[in-house]
């Protein structure tokens, strides 16, 4: 059984920074993976921020956030970091990280992060900017 493990969430003034991280575990992922973060801010849709496939090195943000956003994968740790800078109070959400590994693999390709290919997700964890 695929594991999701989330960390990193917190409370930080407008400005200020955070990293998340995203580790998967419980499948060798011979075939790669793509990882993904969404949030999802009250009384709002979940948005695709931001991802990675591990096959191709593809990788996706979402105009909300680029140029501030990183998001970065270390394969031998199978896990994903998402490094926000300049954080925005709108960026204030719960953020859920995902991952795909049933191939082919298609939740991170070209403009877009495709939140129905990814197969198992994580219990989130809250972001929250204050102004």
């Amino acid at each position: 059984e695929v594991r999701i493990v989330e960390s990193g969430g917190g409370s930080v003034q407008a400005g200020g920074s955070l990293r998340l991280s995203c580790a998967v575990s419980g499948s060798t992922f011979d075939d790669g993976y793509a990882i993904a973060w969404f949030r999802q801010a009250p009384g709002k849709e979940r948005e695709g921020v931001s991802c990675i496939d591990s096959s191709d090195g593809h990788i996706y943000y979402a105009d909300s956030v680029k140029g501030r956003f990183t998001i970065s994968n270390d394969n031998a740790k199978k896990t994903v970091y998402l490094q926000m800078n300049s954080l925005k109070p709108e960026d204030m959400a719960v953020y859920y990280c995902a991952v795909d590994y049933v191939p082919p693999l298609l939740g991170c390709v070209g403009n877009y992060v495709y939140s129905h290919m990814y197969d198992n997700w994580g219990r989130g964890t809250q972001v929250t900017v204050s102004s």
